[in-house]
Parts: structure tokens; C-alpha cells; sequence
């Protein structure tokens, strides 16, 4: 067996690890709601955990592992969190004054599931619930590195993150527009959320020293670049069926991607580079980094 394909073995059984762990979590998470709107219950549930890689969460426990004294219960939560705001942020995306999307991860996306308000509200209660879990008083940490985490996750899923990365994708539908543009997009669309879930992860550590963190953020702003010129790359080289949603939407929306502005060879050396400047990071920290390693590889070489 070659070095990458022991890796991407190493990887899949990794995921199915975490999944595990965080589809727990999160199915405790929905199952605690009272029977207040049975119909709202259901569709956060759906739009929850009808599947998907958990790429957030995973990179908040790979974070977390890195260090021996990581708090469990923190990390958990934390993983919860950034997920249900991935989940809310996907829900909405998905709706007709969006993306307008049929499917998600191969089944009926939520609005078409259940109906338009619904997912609208369901997205809704999943943000708010993203911050009841991080906020929960039984966490392990000192409320000062709790708030902090509570305020990096707002921070990365709204204005100044995924929100105003939402609002440039709009806005730059049908325009040509350059590298610049396009990298600040995606890194407030995309890259946010995966630069919080990093630093989350680290942040369940209560000793964390700050150089190790700043060098886990070098690694989460590489990849999380990273995951939207292989997503970009896959919206014209996989089929329908394979992703999981539809296939060459971003074509017909004439939004701007890496393959549409460097061509296809271009995006994947740019994909290349990122992942170099990712394990570059991480060989400036002291711990075994073999599970982030792995991932980034996993990031630029995935198929769906």
C-alpha cells in the first residue's frame, strides 16, 4: 500500500470515528428539545443529521487531541456547535431566494422536505443552538476562554465571516471578478467557520499557549482556502450523484470560481500550494500532527 493511500485508509476510519462520536452529540442535542413544534423539531433534526463528511467538528476534535489536557465535554460542545451553524448556514442556503437547491447530500433539501418557513425557522433555531451549546455552565473551562470561544464562533459565522461571505457571493453573481476578490470571498464564505472550528478545538485546551494556536490558524486559513478550490474543482469534475447536491450549479449561476478564473490545471496547483503552506504550519508544532496532516491531503484529494 503507498503512503497515500495508508493515509486516506487512516483518514475515512478516522471520520467514521468522529462521526460517530459527534452524530451522539448532536442526536442528544435535538432529542432534549421539548415537544414544543413537533414540525420544527423534525426539520432541524433533518437538516442536522441526514449525513454529511462532519469536516467541522473533525478538526475541532483532531485540535483538541493534540493536546493531552483538552477537556472532552468542551470539545463536544463546541464540535456541536460549529456544526449546527454549518447545518443552518446550508438549510438557508439552499432556499429559493439563495441557491434554490433540490438536493442536499442526496436527499430532498429542507425546504422541499418540509416547506420554506420551516427552514427558514429551523435554521434559525440551529444558530441559537449552536450558542446554548457552547455557553452550556458545565463545560470545564474558565467562563474568560468560554466567552472568548463564544465570541470567535460569532464572530466566524456572522458579519465579518460566513454572513458577509454570503453577501459577497451574491453580489458578485454574474461578474468577473480576480483573485483578490475571490480568495476574500471565499474566506469569509468557507474558510471562517473551518478557522473557527481549529481554534475552538485548541481553545478546549485550558494551557494552550498562544504561538501554537497562532500556528494552528496558518494551518486552518490554508485548508479552509483549500476546501473551496476542491469544492469549485469537483462542481465541474463529479457527477451529480457523487456530490451529493447538483452537479455545475455554480456554472449556472455564473458564479466565479478557481477553475473559471485559472483554468482546471490552475486551481489544482493553487489547491497544491495550499496544501504546502498548511503542512508548513504545522511543523512549528511541538505535538504529533499526523491527523491534521492526513487531513489536509484529504482536503485536496477528496472526490466528493
Amino acid at each position: 500500500m503507498s503512503e497515500q493511500s495508508g493515509q486516506q485508509v487512516a483518514m475515512s476510519q478516522l471520520q467514521a470515528q468522529y462521526q460517530l462520536r459527534i452524530d451522539a452529540v448532536l442526536s442528544q442535542a435535538i432529542a432534549r428539545l421539548n415537544p414544543l413544534a413537533p414540525k420544527l423539531k423534525a426539520a432541524m433534526e433533518y437538516g442536522l443529521l441526514q449525513g454529511g463528511k462532519r469536516v467541522r467538528p473533525l478538526l475541532v476534535y483532531a485540535c483538541g487531541d493534540l493536546f493531552a489536557q483538552a477537556n472532552d465535554t468542551a470539545l463536544d460542545a463546541a464540535a456541536a456547535a460549529v456544526e449546527c451553524i454549518h447545518a443552518y448556514s446550508l438549510i438557508h442556503d439552499d432556499l429559493p431566494a439563495m441557491d434554490d437547491d433540490d438536493l442536499r447530500r442526496g436527499q430532498p433539501t429542507v425546504h422541499k422536505a418540509f416547506d420554506e418557513a420551516t427552514a427558514i425557522i429551523a435554521g434559525d433555531a440551529l444558530q441559537a443552538l449552536a450558542f446554548e451549546l457552547l455557553s452550556q455552565t458545565n463545560l470545564g473551562l474558565s467562563a474568560e476562554r468560554q466567552l472568548r470561544m463564544v465570541q470567535e464562533l460569532a464572530v466566524a459565522a456572522g458579519f465579518h465571516g460566513m454572513c458577509g461571505g454570503q453577501a459577497l457571493d451574491i453580489q458578485y453573481e454574474g461578474q468577473a471578478i480576480d483573485s483578490a476578490a475571490l480568495e476574500q470571498l471565499h474566506r469569509h464564505k468557507t474558510g471562517a467557520l473551518i478557522l473557527t472550528a481549529v481554534r475552538l478545538g485548541a481553545l478546549c485546551t485550558p494551557d494552550l499557549q498562544e504561538p501554537h494556536l497562532s500556528s494552528l490558524s496558518k494551518y486552518a486559513q490554508a485548508i479552509g482556502l483549500a476546501f473551496q478550490v476542491q469544492d469549485d474543482i469537483l462542481d465541474i469534475t463529479a457527477d451529480t450523484q457523487t456530490l451529493g447536491k447538483t452537479q455545475g450549479k455554480d456554472i449556472m449561476q455564473q458564479k466565479s470560481t478557481y477553475p473559471a478564473l485559472l483554468g482546471l490545471d490552475g486551481a489544482r496547483q493553487l489547491a497544491d500550494q495550499l496544501l504546502d503552506q498548511a503542512l508548513s504550519a504545522l511543523a512549528d508544532i511541538p505535538y504529533p500532527t499526523q491527523t491534521l496532516e492526513a487531513f489536509a491531503h484529504y482536503i485536496v484529494k477528496r472526490d466528493f
